[in-house]
């Protein structure tokens, strides 16, 4: 389809939708923040727009919020999480009037969670037939297997934030990168019970003193399981996952799709990573049957495999005995959860106080039986016209984008074709997928949380496996409906936008349509953006890892791309850490580029017409405290530091001043040079 063709077919579709206008200025009832859409109390207005746009926008919500005491951060995306998660706990509360098998499962499912007496009259029980299972392990094939039987599909190093398992290696059985019309098993690195392999490796203080604590919390969940010598068993498995932090990838090189996308046929194993029975690892994992499997991070497999081989048994032993304890610990007795979460949330975060019962219920709730809670979710809090009018917007961005392509300079028709071409084969899901998991294959009972996790955990994983043997399901989603996210997946070149994020502030179809296609209209921008960004503008249409640019076109991309990465590169949260750049440059070109188109997107949507002033604010300023208030977030010291290291998104506070990439927001707020966040035009990175 041509561009022409495109916009017409865009603009029709606007006409059949009543796409939203100056029309829809005037509100259908009271928005939920403000007499907009936007709390206007939370500002700073002491703060020049200029000079710091999220303090502006936000700095009077950042001074009165005090991060609840069971939250390591606290931001925009936490105050829907616990309105998610309120709704739920209702929804199970009521489950068995449905008469509905998945929502008796569910209950069931919850209730076991929340009988606290049962768990603690069991005591370490639940966790003994493993224990002994390890015990008994007497040689390295033994290992390997007991490696292969506790493998979980547990992770996607694409859309991951603070990727990591703690299980040896993890599983992602995903579409292959070289034919997205088959599935592929891809192996990952894991087996570390902290965030990454820099909490090993750095010397920095602060490293050193989490590596003491974490010993220490070895030694605590060991003794409480009845071992002897905790303190010697933990300082031997604090030094094992030190030597295998030494081949693990770096979170920057996990990101490298070019890099990671390594085929070993089964037969590669023994001669590539020798130390472990690789028979006996795909035979216990349920993989025997596959020919190939994708190597993500070769080096760490290699180095897991070498200390298979090289370390005692002895020591393996113990370090597999923690990680059953550690992993099984929440499930557990109350003398297993508080040293949990002693260290997992408030040595690694910051966290004062652990979560209520509920809570920690309803996330176990949701990660096992997801699309059953998510199915009642809807029909309950996700009406047709909120779906409706999102999926207008996304028309709308999606025909902006367009213009935007058609319209650079920079790059020549044949690399333009092509991202045309990817913009009109991208799938959006909005609010919940067209098709229900199925959770038969769960058995749930009331009075076995432990094993009702375990159940579940093995059904997903053999749900995984079982995907080897299909054809791809390109309606598939990542994400269950009272999540509140959004995600992009390069390889079925598709979007999803549950229905948790749908909600003020990112939506609120009684908010001016300004705030509205600043705020969720620049998290739709941002996602399709994600179809053109560093990494996902190394897939084609049909989700295939190729290079469609040409090389002066790419050039003239990376040039672009870097000037991003060291504008992000310049904040500094702390005098000791800034922003990472590189890590973070998929987001933030996400960000840039997809906010811009929002912001045409919505322009367009005024037919040419001005946007009325609101309460003494602009269209063009609403626009763009839309977008602010998106990222309204504080942190614990802890959780920023980690999230500087691990996380693929910059603070939200740096999100926010994305906006100075736009020349709109200049004029918006009359931003002047010599002001901080100003830039000369040459400077502003827009990307696309």
């Amino acid at each position: 389809m041509s561009l022409k063709s495109l916009m017409v077919a865009a603009s029709a579709a606007c006409i059949l939708v009543a796409c939203s206008g100056p029309g829809a200025m005037t509100t259908k009832g009271t928005p939920e923040y403000g007499t907009f859409g936007f709390d206007t109390a939370g500002m700073d207005r002491s703060v020049a727009a200029g000079d710091d746009f999220f303090t502006f926008a936000n700095g009077a919500w950042v001074k009165s919020t005090k991060i609840p005491d069971d939250k390591s951060s606290w931001n925009t995306f936490s105050v829907l999480a616990e309105k998610s998660d309120a709704r739920v706990k209702d929804l199970i509360t009521h489950a068995r009037e449905n008469k509905d098998r998945d929502a008796a499962r569910v209950a069931d499912f919850y209730v076991a969670i929340m009988d606290e007496a049962a768990i603690e009259a069991r005591g370490l029980a639940p966790l003994k037939p493993e224990l002994d299972r390890i015990a008994g392990l007497s040689d390295r094939a033994a290992v390997s297997s007991y490696m292969g039987s506790v493998m979980r599909a547990d992770v996607d190093p694409l859309n991951a934030t603070n990727y990591y398992t703690d299980r040896p290696l993890g599983l992602w059985v995903a579409q292959d990168l070289d034919d997205p019309e088959r599935y592929m098993p891809y192996l990952m690195q894991g087996g570390l019970g902290m965030p990454d392999r820099d909490y090993y490796l750095d010397p920095a203080p602060r490293f050193a003193t989490l590596r003491t604590q974490y010993q220490t919390h070895v030694a605590a969940m060991l003794k409480l399981a009845g071992m002897d010598n905790a303190e010697a068993r933990a300082a031997r498995v604090l030094a094992l996952e030190t030597r295998l932090a030494r081949s693990h990838w770096s979170q920057l090189d996990t990101g490298d799709v070019i890099k990671a996308n390594n085929t070993w046929a089964r037969a590669d194993f023994a001669a590539k990573a020798p130390g472990m029975d690789w028979n006996a690892y795909f035979q216990s994992a349920g993989l025997n049957g596959a020919s190939a499997v994708k190597v993500w991070q070769p080096e760490a497999i290699t180095g897991l495999a070498a200390l298979v081989g090289s370390e005692p048994m002895e020591t393996w032993k113990d370090y597999l005995a923690f990680h059953a304890i550690d992993r099984g610990a929440p499930l557990l007795s109350k003398a297993f959860v508080d040293p949990h979460f002693s260290f997992h949330g408030t040595a690694l975060s910051g966290t004062p106080q652990q979560a209520e019962r509920w809570k920690r219920a309803i996330a176990m709730t949701n990660v096992a039986l997801g699309d059953a809670v998510g199915r009642m979710y809807v029909e309950k809090y996700f009406p047709p016209e909120a779906k409706a009018e999102v999926e207008r917007m996304v028309v709308n961005i999606k025909a902006a984008l367009a213009k935007r392509i058609e319209a650079l300079t920079w790059m020549t028709p044949a690399t333009k074709a092509e991202a045309q071409e990817k913009l009109k084969a991208m799938r959006v899901g909005v609010g919940y997928p067209d098709k229900w998991r199925d959770y038969s294959a769960v058995s749930v009972r009331a009075d076995d949380a432990f094993g009702n996790v375990e159940r579940a955990n093995m059904a997903e994983y053999q749900r995984q496996l079982a995907k080897l043997r299909q054809p791809v399901d390109r309606g598939e989603w990542f994400m269950v409906p009272q999540e509140v996210n959004a995600l992009f997946a390069p390889s079925q070149n598709s979007i999803i936008f549950p229905a948790a994020i749908l909600e003020p502030t990112f939506f609120d179809p009684n908010a001016d349509s300004a705030v509205n296609y600043g705020a969720i209209g620049g998290v739709i921008g941002h996602e399709i953006t994600h179809g053109f960004d560093n990494l996902g503008s190394q897939f084609d249409s049909h989700g295939r890892l190729r290079d469609w640019w040409t090389p002066a076109d790419k050039a003239q991309f990376t040039r672009a791309t870097d000037m991003l990465a060291a504008q992000f590169d310049d904040y500094k949260p702390f005098e000791d850490a800034n922003v990472n750049g590189r890590l973070t440059l998929g987001e933030n070109i996400a960000d840039s580029a997809g906010l811009q188109a929002a912001y045409d997107a919505w322009k367009l949507s005024l037919n040419g017409k001005e946007a009325p002033v609101i309460d003494g604010f602009t269209g063009d300023q609403r626009f763009f405290l839309g977008w602010a208030q998106n990222y309204r977030s504080a942190f614990r010291e802890a959780a920023l530091r980690n999230r500087l290291l691990t996380d693929v998104h910059a603070p939200g506070p740096y999100r926010a001043q994305t906006v100075r990439n736009l020349d709109a927001w200049y004029e918006a707020f009359d931003v002047k040079p010599g002001q901080k966040l100003y830039l000369d035009k040459a400077q502003r990175v827009p990307v696309w």
